[in-house]
This record gives structure tokens, C-alpha cells and sequence, in this order.
């Protein structure tokens, strides 16, 4: 008589399309290579990338079947051999390649940090990659220090909150740019300036910036130059057109960087220290059940979320 292997559910896709091509299966649940853990994931944050992947926007996990979801927290139920600071029982979230939208998960242990016992699983699925892309810029590339003058676009969303959050901790002066209704949300996270790009050209209102980060792409890399002090530095941190190359950059005596998101225990155990004294404070505008992933969707593909989106599965 053979034994059953344990089941899980995930949510995947077996074709690029709308929101509606996410669906609910069953499958064995993963084991733990060498080096990983098994996750009980109890939230996971919803990315842009999410729905640019799923729409073959940018295909790049290739063709479907695959199941979306970066950004895991939860709590561990075995660990690979060779995994020696967790153990079963343990809180943690991190960032992973893929597969999050699911109720089981495997991934490195070393892409994973302690959850923080005052951050409460939403919020900290909604972390990883948000504040890991600010960090990454803002502390290993542009090594943002006090009095640098700091500008952040799409300052109100999900990497742009932390990114504000981010540089202010380091002392630095900060714009955001964002619609009117959302300057409050700004100055309460710390920005120093609000800017509505809606009826301002904040390419002739803002000057002798230190650092640019441009999470919108487009046209707003060489608009933002005109932001920028001689020798400033403009960071793209986005999943798709960049808008100019670094050639046009230094050709205008500038500096150029792109980021992307790398996933880092070691980088989230130094955020999961901000986030635990209440320094950078992660905003989840919407929480849904997994099974609601295709309206988490809809919501975040409409562009009016303040920080990020959660999906949660039951305990």
C-alpha cells in the first residue's frame, strides 16, 4: 500500500492573459532541497511584476504553467539539510524567485530574515521587495547620506514609500512626487516636499537633486535629468523601458544605475531593525484571500493603491 504525500494548494496560470487566467489547483507539497526551507506561508505581497508576468507583458519565467508571488512571509515547517539558523517553528519572510501565491513554498534559507515579532505576517510580505529595491539603491549604489537631496517618483506606491522611509532615515532631504491626495500620505512618512506631477512639470520645479530614483520609466528618465546637480545620479529601478541608456546620461554629466531587486536574508535582517523601531513603516492599502488574487490584480492594475497589496491564506 502506498502512501499519500501531503497536498497543497497554489494559484497558477496555464496561459499569458487578464486576471481571470489565475487559477486555484492542488498539487503534492514541495520538499526542502539542500539549503532550503519549506515554507507555511500565511501572506503574500502583491508586485507590478506580478501582472506584467502574468499578461506576457514580461514573460520572464518563459511560458506558462508557473505560479507568481516574490514577496513570502510565514512560518518555516522543515528545513533542507545544511540549514542551520532556522528550525521549524520559526517566523520569517524574504524574497524568492517565484512561487509565493501558494499555500506551501520552497526557497534558499538565505534569502530569508526573522520576522520581526511587531510586524504581523501582511505587513511583512509586504516588505521584501519594496524595501529591498529602496536599499539597494539608496544605501549600496547611491550611499545616501545626511544632507543629500533625495527625489523619489511614484513616492505614494509600493517601493516609493520605502524608498522616502529609507532615505530620510538617513538623514537625507527628500521629494516625492505623487497626485494631490496623496501628499499627506507623504509628509506623514517624512518627505520633506510633495510634488503633484499631474499639474506641475516637476522637470522645471525641482533642481540640484544628489540622487533620482525613477520607478516609472518612460519618458521620466530624461525628464528627470533636468532634476539632477552635475555628476547627480539617476537610479532606475524598474521591471521594464528604461527611457534613455547610460550613454545619454553621461553625455549630460551624470551618473546612471539600474536595480533590480536582489533577494538578501542579510540585507532584510538590517531592514527588519528599521522596521521593528517603527523607522520605515510598510502602508497595505488592500488584504485579500488568496483565492482573490485575480481582484488583487485588478486593484493594483488600476494604479490608485497607496503602498501595497497583500493576499493572505488561512492558518
Amino acid at each position: 500500500m502506498t502512501t499519500a504525500h501531503p497536498r497543497t494548494r497554489v494559484m497558477t496560470q496555464h496561459r499569458f492573459g487578464g486576471p481571470d487566467v489565475l487559477v486555484i489547483e492542488e498539487r503534492e507539497r514541495p520538499v526542502p532541497a539542500p539549503g532550503e526551507i519549506l515554507l507555511r506561508v500565511r501572506a503574500v505581497g502583491v508586485n507590478p511584476v506580478d501582472w506584467l508576468v502574468r499578461s506576457g507583458t514580461a514573460p520572464i519565467y518563459g511560458d506558462p504553467p508557473f505560479t507568481l508571488g516574490r514577496d513570502v512571509s510565514g512560518v518555516i515547517e522543515a528545513t533542507g539539510e545544511g540549514v542551520t539558523p532556522f528550525r521549524p517553528g520559526d517566523e520569517v519572510f524574504g524574497k524568492i524567485p517565484a512561487g509565493g501565491y501558494a499555500e506551501h513554498v520552497t526557497a534558499p534559507a538565505d534569502h530569508f530574515a526573522a520576522k520581526p515579532t511587531t510586524l504581523d505576517h501582511v505587513h511583512a510580505a509586504a516588505a521584501p521587495t519594496a524595501t529591498l529595491t529602496a536599499w539597494q539603491a539608496l544605501i549600496d549604489i547611491a550611499q545616501v547620506a545626511p544632507g543629500k537631496r533625495v527625489l523619489v517618483h511614484a513616492a505614494a506606491g509600493g517601493v516609493g514609500h520605502a524608498a522616502v522611509q529609507i532615505a530620510k532615515a538617513e538623514g537625507a532631504y527628500v521629494i516625492g512626487t505623487a497626485r494631490a491626495d496623496k501628499h499627506g500620505f507623504l509628509y506623514n512618512l517624512g518627505a520633506d516636499e510633495a510634488v503633484d506631477y499631474t499639474v506641475t512639470d516637476f522637470a522645471a520645479a525641482v533642481r540640484d537633486m544628489d540622487v533620482a530614483l525613477d520607478l516609472i520609466g518612460g519618458d521620466y528618465g530624461p525628464r528627470t535629468l533636468n532634476t539632477l546637480r552635475p555628476g547627480g545620479l539617476l537610479i532606475a529601478a524598474i521591471p521594464g523601458d528604461l527611457g534613455l541608456s547610460p550613454e545619454d546620461v553621461e553625455a549630460r554629466g551624470m551618473r546612471f544605475a539600474v536595480v533590480r531587486a536582489e533577494p538578501s536574508g542579510a540585507r532584510l535582517e538590517k531592514i527588519a531593525s528599521l522596521l521593528a523601531n517603527d523607522r520605515v513603516r510598510i502602508h497595505v492599502d488592500a488584504v485579500l484571500p488568496l483565492t482573490e488574487a485575480a481582484k488583487a490584480h485588478e486593484l493594483g492594475e488600476a494604479g490608485h493603491t497607496k503602498g501595497k497589496i497583500v493576499l493572505t491564506l488561512p492558518e
